[in-house]
């Protein structure tokens, strides 16, 4: 690892952007990710953490930070919010009457709901508290919670109720969102239990749509939910003419962009 006195590109203040930029990009990020990111000491990366959190401008976890924008008291703050705005809208036009979703959460999932019209009667399953506190404005939605032990690190349900519920479901769509999507890493993420349960979630769906900015695209976590051959649909702000996602049509042809 090298030392602060090796670093040549990253004044203090670029650090800090760069911290920022990654946590708001990837919903949180180790001490160790961005120790290797900046080539300084993860002390050091604690310290800039340390002062950004005393700006009020991100979250200090276990291990690392997270994006103000996920937490239950900072809803307002959402990092690309007209992109996730125009996901959102998008993603509306998966839907159907009578339909039954299961959804995951963070801001461009929380986007969506807003959206979802109050004469749309839908059936949705969530594991997370966060989506089904906002659904309770929707009144001809029927909300169903798939509980258990709550993660610190992604604010979903975990726990083994969660599988064996799972398991006896067949929902018509997940929409999930992502922290990061690739054409040979597929869509990933850095939380074992995470990534377990969104596995299941896949599984007790007849199609998956993923909503994700483009800036996600190219972009690997440590570990791998699924393939993209696993995905029926992937929205973004973009549109999917874009040059941008060629080489993922390219590469999975079953893939349709929204």
């Amino acid at each position: 690892m090298n030392n602060d006195n090796e670093v040549v590109n990253y004044t203090k203040e670029e650090r800090k952007n760069l911290i920022l930029k990654e946590i708001n990009l990837h919903t949180r990020v180790s001490f160790e990710t961005l120790s290797a990111k900046l080539f300084v000491s993860e002390d050091t990366v604690r310290r800039d953490i340390n002062e950004l959190e005393s700006e009020s401008l991100l979250i200090k976890v276990k291990g690392g930070a997270m994006t103000k924008a996920y937490h239950h008291s900072s809803s307002n703050q959402t990092y690309a919010g007209e992109s996730k705005q125009i996901i959102a809208q998008k993603t509306l036009g998966l839907l159907r009457d009578g339909m039954v979703l299961l959804i995951g959460g963070g801001t461009t999932i929380r986007e969506f709901i807003r959206l979802i019209p109050n004469d749309l009667n839908l059936t949705i399953f969530t594991v997370t508290v966060l989506s089904a506190v906002e659904l309770l404005d929707k009144p001809n939605v029927k909300i169903i919670m798939i509980g258990g032990s709550i993660s610190s690190y992604s604010q979903m349900c975990v726990s083994g109720d969660v599988y064996n519920q799972l398991a006896n479901i067949k929902v018509d769509l997940l929409i999930l969102g992502t922290n990061a999507l690739d054409i040979e890493g597929g869509f990933s993420d850095s939380d074992w239990e995470t990534v377990q349960v969104k596995k299941a979630m896949i599984q007790a769906s007849e199609k998956t749509a993923i909503l994700t900015i483009s800036e996600k695209l190219d972009t690997v976590l440590k570990m791998k939910i699924a393939s993209l051959s696993e995905v029926d649909y992937v929205v973004t702000e973009v549109d999917p003419s874009d040059e941008k996602l060629q080489a993922y049509k390219k590469a999975v042809p079953s893939l349709v962009f929204i």
